[in-house]
């Protein structure tokens, strides 16, 4: 007898192999195709689809029951469930087609059925790629078409269910994520991690989770190279929120920071090869606020360009309390310079000073917008020297043959012939360490001319305001050195333990002190002040370059020379060795002659930085 059993009207699938285990791709009737990119589900199209899932019970035709029922046995025992007329479920179904009441066919095919059953959540829970998830749905069509209304059948085509929903979200999410659309609301992260809520065991979800973390990581390198570091930080947060890969992440960071501190570095270098030159200052200060914008606050290197654009806006090429000289061009050098700090003081006496005059007051705030450099002391006789030998230049006292020394026999000042810039305070020749005198105002600034044109640097005569500045050096008080009596050693001046050669001594003086000097001293013989200067207050006193003003109303307030045109009266500052405690006052000032010659007037210079 032959039995005919036909479910539907399509070709039986191809067999599948003899496992309990899913069978390969090709074996459950499914194409793999290569996926589109890296970690994303592949797909199949409409008619692959539906030869997967459709399923005809074989036509099987028994002519020998107990061979066929053997041959279900064996089927059965290999796992050969459903796919052919030689499986096991269609050769039961035939045999109990054909005979009833057969009491082992039932047991059999209910064996079958969970084995098949088995195999079904076997091929579902490891439905982590297509192939195993179509393996499963093609189980599912032979259980639905057999045993629909088994409750552990119906949870099982549930389940498959939600794999297959969780497999169409994960495509849905790669879709999105071509188009751009990583973690908005209905992006493709949402729709990975729907699909993970939905089945856990595929991994199609984890990867497109990983693939929108890798490109918003992507994304924030290239915000980081193009400077937007602020940007990178908030698309490395998204990435965070994406699964919180700590080490993913940390390496992410990484990389930012590393092309944040590369590009700060190359901000930094940029702007100090400007500061080179002057005038790179406003090129550097562009990097500077580059760099503010992308560094974190207190960075180091920001720090350093800050500092240095603000020492070169203020003392160009040098720093504040440097020492330096110029080469000249002969490959000597010019006078010893000090870098002085830019900043404000209170210029003039105190309406309640002891001993100050009208022509010191009102007391008025200089402020210097810019630092400036000044020779450490006094100009020498041997640096004038080399500027009247390499100009010949006649000095006020040379072409007059004539000038005012003291006169060590009578103690007191007298004009002499034959003295000009050679000589000393008494007329003798004087050694080339002693500060010059008997020079003018022009012939200081004939000297600072000279040099100028030496070195290419701007020298001058300080200003007025540059020199009670330097004098005090910081300080508040009455005298460069405080309200008291000076300390030892401070400078030379008048002191009543001095003596003259003749052994006269002053009789306006500071009678506890001496400085063993009747006269100039060499320069630098006596304590520095605190911005590095000698003999500010002492030794000989100084031109400068203001015109005499009687008082200091509207004087100029930013430290420049208050001068008028053409004007004959100028101005000298600081005490000499033969002041008396009321001219060295850091208030005191005095005007002379533009073209007087003394023995107790000098100079020293500014140099513009």
């Amino acid at each position: 007898m032959v039995a005919m059993l036909v479910a539907c009207g399509r070709d039986p699938a191809p067999p599948a192999r003899s496992a309990a285990t899913p069978a390969p791709a090709a074996a459950a009737g499914v194409v793999a195709p290569a996926p589109r990119s890296e970690g994303e589900v592949s797909i199949q199209g409409d008619d692959a689809l539906a030869g997967v899932l459709s399923w005809s019970l074989p036509e099987v035709k028994i002519e020998h029951p107990a061979r066929a029922r053997a041959e279900a046995r064996r089927a059965l025992a290999n796992g050969d469930l459903f796919e052919t007329e030689h499986s096991a479920i269609p050769l039961l179904l035939a045999l109990r087609k054909l005979q009833p009441d057969n009491p082992d066919d039932g047991p059999l095919l209910a064996k079958a059925r969970s084995a098949l059953l088995a195999q079904a959540n076997a091929a579902l829970g490891a439905s982590e790629d297509p192939a195993s998830l179509r393996y499963a749905q093609r189980m599912g069509t032979v259980l639905r078409l057999l045993w629909p209304a088994d409750r552990d059948v119906q949870e099982y085509l549930e389940r498959v269910d939600q794999a297959e929903r969780a497999f169409d979200m994960i495509a849905r999410g790669f879709a999105l994520l071509r188009a751009g659309r990583l973690d908005d609301p209905d992006g493709a992260l949402a729709s990975f991690r729907a699909a993970q809520a939905l089945w856990p065991a595929q991994i199609g979800a984890g990867q497109g989770m990983a693939a929108v973390e890798a490109v918003l990581i992507a994304r924030a390198q290239t915000q980081a190279l193009a400077g937007d570091f602020d940007t990178a930080g908030m698309t490395l947060e998204r990435a965070r929120r994406v699964r919180d890969d700590a080490r993913t992440l940390a390496v992410a960071k990484a990389r930012v920071e590393a092309t944040r501190a590369d590009s700060i570095r190359r901000l930094g270098d940029a702007g100090m090869m400007a500061l080179a030159d002057p005038a790179g200052l406003q090129f550097a200060r562009e990097r500077l606020v580059d760099m503010l914008r992308i560094a974190r606050p207190g960075d180091r290197a920001a720090v350093v360009l800050r500092e240095r654009i603000d020492v070169v806006s203020h003392y160009g090429l040098f720093y504040p309390g440097e020492v330096f000289s110029d080469q000249m061009p002969d490959g000597s050098r010019a006078p010893s310079l000090v870098v002085l700090r830019h900043g404000s003081f209170m210029m003039g006496a105190a309406a309640d000073e002891p001993g100050a005059s009208a022509d010191e007051q009102p007391r008025h705030r200089i402020e210097f917008e810019r630092g400036f450099a000044m020779t450490r002391h006094e100009i020498t006789v041997a640096e004038f020297r080399r500027f009247v030998q390499a100009t010949g230049y006649a000095t006020r006292a040379s072409q007059r043959g004539h000038s005012m020394i003291y006169d060590v026999r009578s103690g007191n000042f007298a004009r002499v012939s034959g003295v000009d810039w050679r000589s000393g305070y008494d007329g003798q020749p004087a050694a080339g360490n002693l500060p010059v005198v008997h020079v003018t105002a022009w012939d200081a600034e004939a000297y600072a001319a000279w040099l100028s044109a030496q070195t290419d640097a701007h020298y001058r005569l300080p200003s007025e305001a540059e020199f009670e500045y330097a004098l005090r050096a910081g300080g508040r008080g009455r005298f460069p050195w405080g309200n008291g009596g000076p300390p030892a050693g401070v400078d030379n001046f008048a002191g009543g333990k001095d003596a003259s050669p003749r052994g006269l001594h002053w009789n306006n003086s500071f009678p506890s002190y001496g400085d063993g000097w009747w006269g100039p001293a060499p320069v630098g013989s006596f304590a520095r002040n605190a911005f590095g200067l000698f003999d500010m207050g002492g030794n000989v006193s100084e031109w400068v370059a203001d015109c005499w003003h009687k008082g200091y109303r509207r004087a100029p307030a930013n430290g420049a020379a208050w001068v008028n045109p053409g004007c004959r009266t100028r101005m000298y500052r600081g005490g000499s060795w033969a002041s008396g405690p009321d001219q060295l006052r850091s208030a005191w000032r005095v005007s002379g002659g533009v073209d007087i010659t003394n023995s107790r007037i000098g100079f020293r210079l500014v140099r513009q930085l």
